[in-house]
């Protein structure tokens, strides 16, 4: 299943039988199949006619809005019969239960974290490498033993700041510079890379979450507010030093 990226600005989506048409000054750019889409991101200023997102909600195609810079207003999505059924169960785990997905969350984390790094070392053998790897093996072993949400959240912090002082040795092209981490607004090409990866993750496993009648606002490992979904930001941790941060190595080197 496709994700349709409407990021050129000025554009409008309509339907066409069983295609989405995306229009710019009139002329059509791309035409993309209706059953082969999952979801739609519109980007800065484009529009989807009504049509277009009937037949989406339809066939369960999620659309999301976004700035041009990626942050997500919100989305569209089809109503569902028994929403709240699976977000009951949520509501009731207790707050031991909430502390071990958490540490399974985090374990996660660092084990994907551990396994880019461990293969670099391999392409590229380096002594910061080699403590860093070293270093997110303990701190897995100590996130197995955390018994408070302060202690987990330390060693999440730790593995966090333990990855992006060895992240930049993963890339080889030298018009491409990574020193620290830095968001909002990001201060390199190789941040922005980073954050826009994220944001198109998150906003994907949001749109999972609401498919399956989940709460996106009731998490484990990040706290609730009225402007954060919780458990996208949770769910994301698996993959948020794995599939963004692979795939934009591979592109920059």
């Amino acid at each position: 299943m496709l994700t349709l990226y409407v990021s050129q600005q000025g554009c409008s989506v309509y339907k066409a039988q069983e295609t989405l048409q995306i229009k710019r000054n009139q002329t059509v750019e791309v035409e993309v199949q209706l059953p082969l889409l999952e979801q739609i991101l519109i980007f800065g200023k484009s529009q989807v006619s009504t049509q277009a997102v009937q037949a989406c909600l339809k066939r369960n195609i999620t659309i999301g809005y976004l700035s041009k810079t990626g942050y997500c207003y919100g989305h569209i999505l089809p109503v569902k019969q028994g929403y709240h059924y699976l977000s009951h169960y949520q509501q009731q785990l207790s707050v031991k239960d909430k502390l071990l997905v958490a540490c399974q969350i985090v374990q996660a984390k660092l084990k994907n974290s551990r396994t880019i790094l461990q293969r670099q070392h391999r392409r590229q053998p380096s002594e910061t490498l080699a403590l860093v790897i070293n270093s997110l093996g303990y701190l897995m072993d100590k996130v197995a033993m955390s018994e408070t949400w302060e202690r987990l959240m330390g060693l999440e912090g730790a593995g966090a700041a333990a990855y992006f002082k060895a992240f930049g040795t993963c890339i080889g092209n030298s018009e491409f510079v990574f020193t620290e981490r830095s968001k909002r607004p990001p201060g390199n090409p190789t941040n922005a890379l980073l954050s826009f990866g994220y944001q198109v993750l998150w906003n994907h496993i949001y749109s999972l979450i609401e498919l399956q009648g989940l709460d996106p606002y009731f998490g484990c490992l990040h706290q609730a507010s009225e402007r954060h979904a919780a458990l996208a930001s949770d769910l994301i941790e698996n993959f948020h030093h794995y599939l963004p941060v692979l795939s934009r190595v591979q592109l920059l080197n």
